[in-house]
């Protein structure tokens, strides 16, 4: 999969787009530094169908399933969903402010949601994420970080780190040696020989 960031639009190239009316500007003067890691199933624990899509685009029929009483009246948006397969489907540009953070504080900042993208895997936080996921992951985080030289592998957090206590994601599953070592390697590719 070759991922790259259009700078003009703040698109993903080679990404499925969905655009997601749950956005708005980020403050003046304020670009994305940080990367935010989540993990979602809908519903909990089972993956695929149009769940996500209809969540962030506002058109999850709460009569489905009993947990989207509790999520469909919700408005929120990522950046950036890596289905199992590691397919990748864009909901908001990186240049706007995705809803996917929530009350959260990083470093002293608060409101993450102004100066961070937002990428959901999904998954649980109990359930091994695949391996394509990884792989994808480490592409998106290199695109990212190409696009946009205020974003580096150093600045990739869990949503649990920005909102302790309130979120888990992307959990105890998430292999986050794994993920740093394949980033690297991504961001700093060895020359062919």
């Amino acid at each position: 999969m070759d991922l790259q960031v259009d700078l003009e639009t703040g698109l993903m190239r080679g990404a499925r787009q969905i655009a997601s009316p749950n956005h708005d500007s980020r403050p003046a003067g304020v670009e994305a530094d940080l990367i935010v890691i989540h993990g979602i199933s809908l519903p909990p624990g089972e993956f695929g169908g149009p769940w996500i899509d209809r969540l962030f685009t506002n058109d999850l029929p709460a009569d489905i399933h009993p947990y989207f009483t509790e999520v469909a009246s919700m408005r929120v948006s990522s950046h950036l969903v890596v289905q199992r397969d590691g397919a990748v489907t864009q909901y908001v540009s990186f240049t706007d402010r995705a809803w996917h953070a929530g009350q959260s504080v990083y470093q002293g900042r608060e409101a993450c949601n102004d100066f961070s993208v937002g990428v959901e895997l999904e998954g649980t936080d109990a359930l091994a994420y695949e391996a394509a996921q990884y792989d994808t992951l480490a592409q998106v985080v290199a695109a990212l970080c190409i696009a946009y030289p205020r974003l580096s592998p150093s600045r990739l957090v869990g949503h649990s780190d920005i909102a302790p206590g309130r979120k888990t994601d992307p959990g105890a599953a998430f292999d986050w040696p794994r993920a740093r070592r394949l980033i690297a390697a991504a961001c700093n590719p060895t020359p062919r020989r």
